[in-house]
């Protein structure tokens, strides 16, 4: 699950318009806050939306990003090796998202990809038809010249659902026994796939690297088994997949592996309440959708009924609740022995993307626990993280994801070595008329060591400078574009990469309008929405329609945990104008009164200059009603409980699942019949446009026999 908090932003004449930043100057994160001797670096900026690293033994890095970008990193050289934009979807949470490199790859040159396939060609839709993306992994071959070529491509695993574009998990990693893992998600079908071991949606899974089944999986042997992701088509029969190895999982979308063994762990991100951390096991229930976290899920109490797990099930090792203002687990890494000192040897570490923090790990006699190894790590980071090659040792490598324009960066252990200084920039204002005058800001610069630091200003105009000054200003007389750097110095001969600005002097920025969808527009889920725009620069005139580039997110608000609020990218950076957009649902009946969608709309000029503005989308609410007969009994919606006569706020058009379980009342059981709506107890409902009274009709089980279930399938 990619979310993030919405960047800063000034609200005028009904729209939300961005500070505009110059497109080759991305805002620069907090310097991050570490333990003693450990410095925070920047590797590489690749572009928005970077989701996975892997390592090649020639010390080759390989990143994905979302939108289908293979990148390869090496001496300072970033390349493209492989664009799969036409043939994926990278709205909601699909994308590129995994990578993994052969343990030959040395003799055989082969990386893992795992994406979302646009099978069908189509407009990427969400939903329970039959035309929707699939979540693939295959196999391709990269070359000295990291160049990988399409024809390349063999799939392993296919079809793996992906229903409304979030949940599908899609990390990959080798075993130190040679197999190849990979986690799935559930596709935001609430978990009701997740524990049947006759799909492999909230899953783990494990193949060989030719994509045959290891004998040692579970269900291998299974005689009614099937290989559910074969490529040419899930074959007949209703057995356990060959692949699945665990089950019970939400979100898996992260694991690792201690270094040299088959040990993992698995950041499976939670619901409403809980974030966990499982230890991977051989045929392992981990209980979504009945358990979340370390307590029963299934009536919606996910903060009671806690404790010991149910026969048959796994609770995880660690979890924490959303409540302490980190909610969304992503990348985890165990420290290799001999890289930090005690007592991160071998400790694992993991990211939560809503708080940007990382975690140190820590066992106790019978629990574990966790304390804060890094934060202040900019929004929406980190994304992914692994340990690699740095001198001849290793550092953390982590990404970000929503902000500093989407880098690559490490954290390394200096000891008693000097650590270079980082280097930190905001310029104020970066546009305007001439003469421009500028503030140049680097005093979130930082030093590791702590030593005293100078300042190498070189503004771009053939001026440069050299003092201890950390925050400076320049006047620009001469119309242009110029990128301004500083690089900070430490007194030990320390010296930071550079951090750069673009200022443009004599020229301002675009201003784009949104024509459709109408800022009073009410959508229903499933609902079809042009995008239309425009934008006038007071240099360039009427911009063309490719100058303009849309971007639509989902606001995650749930009624009762608002302060964990935070957005789902739904639709990738797209240019032109006359876009089409299906509406997406919402994340759980929990979340449907306070969220909602955003439209957002980016000019940019000749220059560079960039403009956004953003326009709220709001869904049409439908008050739901839950009354029962008799009275007094309890139904779920959406797996959470509502008693007589309570209330919900749905989305028009929401796929809503209904029950009428069976209880015990003062000693007599009920058993659900139907729904007023003509429905059987156990139900499917899209919700009405208009507010609707939903009655659930119960019989004493004595009398079950008189009072068939109404449209029992």
């Amino acid at each position: 699950m990619f979310t993030s908090h919405p960047l800063p932003r000034l609200l005028l004449s009904g729209l939300i318009v961005f500070v505009s930043l110059g497109a080759s100057s991305p805002p620069r994160s907090p310097t991050a806050t570490l333990p003693p001797d450990f410095a925070d670096e920047l590797l590489v900026t690749v572009g928005n939306g970077p989701t996975a690293l892997a390592f090649t033994p020639d010390e080759r890095l390989l990143i994905t990003r979302q939108s289908g970008q293979l990148h390869v990193f090496k001496e300072g050289n970033l390349t493209t090796a492989l664009d799969l934009s036409n043939v994926l979807c990278d709205d909601v949470e699909r994308g590129l998202l995994g990578v993994a490199v052969d343990p030959n790859f040395a003799s055989n040159q082969f990386i893992y990809l795992y994406y979302t396939f646009n099978k069908f060609n189509n407009s990427c839709p969400t939903g329970t038809g039959s035309t929707n993306p699939v979540n693939r992994l295959s196999r391709f071959v990269l070359p000295a010249n990291n160049q990988v070529l399409t024809t390349s491509e063999t799939v392993l695993i296919d079809n793996l659902a992906s229903i409304w574009g979030n949940h599908n998990a899609g990390d990959v990693h080798f075993g130190a026994d040679g197999l190849l893992y990979v986690s799935v998600g559930d596709g935001g079908a609430g978990g009701s796939n997740a524990r049947v071991v006759t799909n492999l949606s909230g899953k783990m899974l494990r193949i060989n690297p030719d994509g045959t089944i290891p004998a040692s999986n579970p269900y291998a042997a299974a005689v009614d088994g099937r290989r559910c992701g074969d490529p040419a088509g899930i074959p007949s029969g209703s057995g356990p997949c060959f692949e699945v190895i665990a089950k019970g999982l939400r979100n898996p979308f992260r694991f690792a592996f201690r270094s040299g063994t088959n040990e993992f762990y698995i950041n499976d991100v939670g619901q409403n309440a809980w974030e966990e951390i499982d230890v991977g096991e051989l045929n392992a229930d981990y209980g979504w959708n009945q358990r979340e976290g370390p307590c029963r899920y299934d009536f919606g109490s996910s903060q009671t009924d806690c404790g010991v797990e149910p026969p048959g099930l796994t609770n995880p090792i660690f979890a924490y609740r959303h409540e302490t203002g980190c909610y969304t687990i992503t990348g985890g890494a165990f420290v290799p022995t001999g890289v930090w000192p005690e007592p991160y040897a071998g400790q694992y570490l993991f990211a939560d993307y809503g708080c940007n923090k990382i975690f140190a790990l820590t066992p106790l006699s019978t629990s574990y626990t966790s304390t804060v190894f890094a934060s202040d790590l900019g929004t929406s980071n980190p994304v992914t993280m692994r340990f690699g090659p740095y001198n001849n040792t290793q550092a953390l490598y982590y990404t970000t994801y929503w902000s500093d324009g989407g880098q690559v960066r490490r954290i390394v252990y200096g000891g008693n070595v000097n650590l270079a200084p980082s280097a930190s920039l905001v310029v104020t204002p970066t546009f305007g008329d001439l003469p421009l005058q500028a503030t140049f800001n680097a005093s979130a610069s930082a030093d590791a060591n702590g030593d005293p630091l100078t300042f190498a200003w070189d503004y771009g105009d053939g001026i440069t400078a050299t003092n201890s000054l950390s925050v400076t200003q320049h006047t620009y007389t001469v119309k242009g574009i110029y990128t301004a750097t500083v690089i900070v110095r430490d007194d030990q001969g320390g010296a930071s990469a550079p951090a750069s600005a673009v200022i443009n002097a004599g020229n301002t920025p675009p201003s784009p309008s949104i024509a459709t969808p109408l800022s009073t527009t009410q959508f229903t889920v499933g609902q079809v929405i042009t995008l239309t725009g425009s934008a006038l620069d007071v240099e360039d005139g009427a911009l063309p329609a490719s100058a303009l580039r849309w971007e639509v997110v989902l606001h995650h608000v749930d009624a009762a945990n608002p302060g964990n609020a935070h957005i789902h990218p739904y639709l990738a950076p797209t240019a032109g104008t006359g876009l089409t957009l299906t509406t997406p649902p919402p994340e759980g009946l929990s979340a449907a009164a306070l969220s909602y969608l955003e439209v957002r709309l980016t000019a940019t000029d000749s220059w560079g200059r960039a403009t956004i503005i953003t326009q709220t989308l709001e869904p049409r609410h439908v008050i739901l009603t839950f009354n029962t007969l008799p009275t007094g009994l309890s139904v779920l919606a959406d797996h959470l409980p509502f008693t007589d006569t309570q209330t919900a706020t749905s989305w028009a058009g929401y796929q809503l699942p209904l029950s009428a379980p069976s209880q015990t009342v003062n000693s007599q059981t009920w058993l659900g019949v139907g729904w007023s709506n003509g429905g059987a107890g156990e139900q499917v409902l899209t919700t009405p446009a208009t507010n609707t009274v939903l009655t659930a009709t119960f019989t004493l089980a004595t009398n079950k026999i008189f009072l068939p279930l109404v449209n029992k399938p």
